[in-house]
């Protein structure tokens, strides 16, 4: 069954300005190539602004009749994120979707002498994606409205083993984010999605690209189709990731660690 809707049955508005998170590379990158080809308008932020500008220009070649603003941001800093992302707004005339999209995935087992790589992935994904959120929750609260997307994963349905137990807690804590925000704001015209991909070829799942890893381009289009429906929770592409997820809940762990195994 797909996700439902923050209002079961009510259309929801187009979302015409976007922001999105670690555009500058990935599903980032890919999102903001569709969404430009669907007429929106962007606004793009990542670390590396050069490749914001390259972005920048090449979609606006593809599309002129769109808007697109870029700015560096790091999301590690929440003073940046508190900063850009309302300026960014600001030149929009507002943000009608945030995408928290930022994160990283390089990590080691637990314990084997790699916990400041294991503290960063934590640090960027869940403190990083929580300075989003603030930051767009504010600008959604003062407009009285918005949709706010969190880029989870499938890796955060269970406990995940060796490069990915970080990776998938860090994730599991953006479903629950989600959720409370979510809760806090039932009944408005605020709607949160957590969206949750499986493997798509993109550089943070180099080397765990199993039988099931479908292809950036694909995999883009997938996840903004699903974002574009404004689910509670939406897996990208929802077959096979549904119901895998579904049985990722229930499987003994020890055929979940042989089946995600790193």
């Amino acid at each position: 069954m797909r996700g439902l809707r923050h209002a079961v049955g009510v259309p929801h508005p187009t979302r015409q300005r976007i922001f999105i998170s670690g555009a500058s590379a990935g599903l980032g990158e890919g999102m903001a190539r569709r969404f430009a080809a669907m007429g929106r308008d962007l606004a793009l932020c990542a670390r590396r602004v050069d490749r914001l500008e390259a972005l920048r220009d090449e979609l606006l070649a593809a599309h002129p009749g769109i808007r697109v603003e870029v700015a560096a941001m790091d999301v590690d800093d929440p003073a940046s994120v508190a900063t850009v992302l309302p300026e960014l707004a600001d030149r929009l005339g507002g943000l009608d979707r945030v995408v928290v999209n930022a994160g990283i995935g390089a990590g080691s087992s637990i314990g084997t002498g790699n916990a400041a790589g294991n503290r960063a992935v934590l640090l960027t994904n869940v403190l990083g994606s929580h300075a989003q959120c603030e930051a767009a929750m504010e600008l959604f609260r003062a407009q009285g409205m918005g949709h706010l997307v969190l880029i989870s994963s499938v890796a955060s349905v269970r406990g995940m083993p060796g490069t990915r137990t970080a990776y998938g807690a860090s994730k599991a804590a953006l479903n629950s984010l989600a959720e409370g925000i979510r809760s806090d704001v039932y009944g408005s015209q605020i709607v949160v999605s957590a969206i949750l991909p499986g493997y798509i070829a993109t550089d943070i799942n180099v080397g765990r690209r199993g039988p099931l890893t479908v292809g950036l381009d694909k995999g883009v289009k997938a996840l903004t189709e699903v974002i574009e429906r404004e689910p509670v929770r939406g897996y990208v592409p929802e077959l096979p990731w549904r119901p895998v997820a579904g049985l990722l809940r229930v499987l003994p762990l020890s055929v979940v660690r042989r089946l995600t195994g790193s």
